[in-house]
C-alpha cells in the first residue's frame, strides 16, 4: 500500500482516539452527562468507513465514533449533540450516538440494535433495483446477534441477493454477559452458512486487514451483489459505557488486549517500515489536540436547545406536498376490494419507485387476490413476496425509503402486525422526530372480524398504534374512500397504517371515481 494511504489510515484512526480522551476528562468535569467508549475498537470503524465510497450508507452503533470522523463530520457539531445543544444532530433530544447524519450517509441507530440491519438490508435492495453498483454497510455486537432481527435481516438479504455487508464487532461483552452466556458457536461467523451466505473472520484491531478486507468485499458485490458477514475479533477496554466500568472482567484479559491496541500496533509497523518517525508522530498528536481544542472552545457559545409545542409537533411528521386533485366525473360501480386494487394500481402507474412487498403477493396475488395480475404487469423487482418475517420487511421498506424510494407492505392479516410492532413504533414512528430523516412507508393490513376466522386472524388493532405519534391511521369505509384514501397514503412521505376490514372487501359496492 502507498505511503500516502497509510498515512490517511494513521490520521483517522488516530483522530477519535484523542477526541474519545478528551471526552472523557469532560465527563468528568460534568460537560457532558454520558459517553460510550470505542477505545480499542476504532480500527473497525476507521476500516470499514474508509473502504466504502463516500456515497454509500453506513449503519452505525455506540462505538463508531471513527465513522462519524472519517465521514468529515465537523467536530463541534458532534460535540454539540453530546451536550445536548440545539446545534446538535437531534436539537438537543437525544446526548448520545442514537442519530444519523443523512448528508454523511450516516443512519442512526436504534436502542434494540437489531432492526437497523434490515434498514441496510432495504438499502442494498434501493440500490440493486437501480443498478447502481453500492453496498450499504452495517454494524452490529456480538450480543445483538442473538436477536431475532439478525436472522431476519440476514435470511432476507441472503434469499434476495442483496449487496449489504454485515460487521460484527465481537467486544467479548454484551455490556456484562460474556459471549459464553450469549451464543454455542464458536465463532459467529459460522451462522453464515445457514444462510447461504459467504463470511470472514478478521482481526477487528488490524487497521490494515479491517480496510483491505472491506475494500475487496465491496469491490466483489458491487459488480455481483450478494450479502457478506464479516466477524472482527477485538476488545472493549472500557464500560459498555462510563457508568457501568469493567468489574466483571478479568484483569488479566484487559492487560492482554492492551497489548494488541489497535493505534499503539499500527504506530509500531508505520515506525518500523519508516512510513513515519517518531517526530512526525508526535507533531501529528500535537497538530490534532490543537484541532480539537479549537473546535470544541466554539460550542460554548451554542444555545441550549428550546421546546415549545409548535416546534416538537412540527416534527413528528415530515410535510409533504398538500393539493387536492379533482375526482373524475365518470364513476365505476366496483367492490371494496376492487377500489383498493385500483388504488394499488393508481400507485404503481404513478410512482416508478414504488415497492410492493408481502407473503404471497406476487404470482399469487396475496390470499384475498388484491395483488393478482400486478407481477405481469410491473415485474418481480417491485412486486417482490418476502420470506415470513415482517419486522424485517417492515425494515427494508425503511431501507428503501432511506434511499428515496417508496414502498408498501402488506400483513397478510393485521393480527400478524404484532411481528414487526418494534420496527413500526420506535423506528417508522420516531425517525422523522429524531433526527430528520422520513419513513416513506405504507402498511397495508386486513383486519377485523365478522368471518369466522378466529382469534388469530379477526383482531382489530388500530388501537395499538393510536398512541404512537408519527403514524397516521386510515380506516376506509367505502369503496371511494378505500381507493382515495390508499391513493393519499402512497402519497404520503410518512408512515401511514392502512386498514382494510376484511368483511367488506366483496359485500359492499360503491361508485367510484375513475
Amino acid at each position: 500500500m502507498e505511503k500516502e494511504r497509510l498515512l490517511h489510515l494513521y490520521k483517522n484512526l488516530l483522530y477519535p482516539r484523542l477526541i474519545e480522551e478528551k471526552m472523557l476528562n469532560y465527563l468528568r468535569q460534568g460537560k457532558i452527562g454520558k459517553w460510550f467508549s470505542g477505545i480499542g475498537q476504532e480500527a473497525i470503524s476507521v476500516g470499514c468507513t474508509l473502504a466504502l465510497e463516500e456515497e454509500e450508507k453506513i449503519f452505525s452503533m455506540h462505538r463508531n465514533l471513527g465513522v462519524f470522523t472519517s465521514r468529515g463530520i465537523e467536530l463541534k457539531q458532534l460535540y454539540a449533540q453530546w451536550k445536548g445543544m440545539s446545534e446538535g444532530f437531534t436539537k438537543g433530544r437525544d446526548r448520545s450516538f442514537h442519530f444519523g447524519a443523512p448528508d454523511h450517509n450516516i443512519v442512526g441507530m436504534i436502542s434494540h440494535l437489531g432492526p437497523q440491519l434490515s434498514l441496510a438490508s432495504g438499502v442494498a435492495l434501493a440500490y440493486k433495483l437501480r443498478e447502481e453498483q453500492k453496498v450499504s454497510l452495517a454494524f452490529t455486537g456480538e450480543g445483538g446477534t442473538s436477536q431475532g432481527e439478525f436472522h431476519e435481516a440476514l435470511n432476507v438479504a441472503s434469499v434476495w441477493k442483496l449487496p449489504v455487508i454485515f460487521v460484527i464487532e465481537n467486544n467479548a461483552y454484551g455490556l456484562s454477559t460474556p459471549t459464553s452466556e450469549q451464543y454455542a458457536c464458536e465463532k459467529l461467523v459460522h451462522r453464515a452458512k445457514g444462510y447461504g451466505m459467504k463470511s470472514k473472520e478478521i482481526n477487528g484491531n488490524n487497521i490494515l486487514e479491517v480496510y483491505e478486507t472491506i475494500q475487496k468485499i465491496a469491490k466483489k458485490i458491487r459488480k455481483n451483489p450478494e450479502p457478506y458477514l464479516v466477524e472482527c475479533r477485538t476488545f472493549r477496554m472500557r464500560g459498555h459505557e462510563e457508568a457501568s466500568g469493567q468489574k466483571y472482567v478479568p484483569p488479566e484479559l484487559i492487560e492482554q488486549w492492551a497489548h494488541r491496541d489497535p493505534i499503539a500496533t499500527y504506530e509500531q509497523y508505520l515506525i518500523s517500515t519508516d512510513v513515519i518517525t517518531e517526530a512526525y508522530k508526535e507533531e501529528l498528536y500535537a497538530e490534532l489536540k490543537e484541532k480539537i481544542r479549537s473546535e470544541l472552545a466554539e460550542v460554548d457559545t451554542y444555545s441550549l436547545p428550546e421546546s415549545t409545542a409548535e416546534i416538537e409537533l412540527g416534527d413528528v411528521y415530515k410535510e409533504g406536498e398538500v393539493y387536492e386533485e379533482e375526482s373524475s366525473t365518470t364513476v365505476t360501480e366496483m367492490r371494496f376490494i376492487d377500489a383498493i386494487t385500483e388504488g394499488l394500481s393508481y400507485g404503481m402507474d404513478n410512482y416508478d419507485d414504488l415497492v410492493l412487498m408481502g407473503q404471497d403477493i406476487a404470482e399469487y396475488g396475496g390470499v384475498f387476490k388484491i395483488t393478482e395480475g400486478f407481477v405481469e404487469k410491473y415485474g418481480r423487482g417491485r412486486v417482490r413476496n418476502t420470506p415470513l418475517c415482517e419486522s424485517a420487511i417492515i425494515g427494508v421498506g425503511m431501507g428503501l425509503s432511506i434511499a428515496g424510494m417508496k414502498s408498501m407492505v402488506e400483513m397478510q392479516f393485521a393480527d400478524f402486525v404484532t411481528c414487526g410492532f418494534n420496527q413500526i413504533v420506535n423506528n417508522l414512528a420516531k425517525v422523522h422526530y429524531r433526527w430528520g430523516h422520513n419513513a416513506d412507508v405504507v402498511i397495508r393490513m386486513p383486519t377485523g372480524g365478522s368471518v369466522g376466522a378466529g382469534p388469530y386472524h379477526s383482531q382489530s388493532t388500530e388501537a395499538w398504534f393510536y398512541h404512537v405519534p408519527g403514524l397516521k391511521i386510515v380506516y376506509p369505509s367505502t369503496p371511494a374512500d378505500a381507493k382515495g384514501l390508499l391513493i393519499s397514503a402512497i402519497e404520503d412521505p410518512n408512515p401511514v397504517m392502512y386498514f382494510e376490514h376484511k368483511a367488506l372487501y366483496r359485500t359492499i359496492t360503491g361508485d367510484v371515481p375513475e
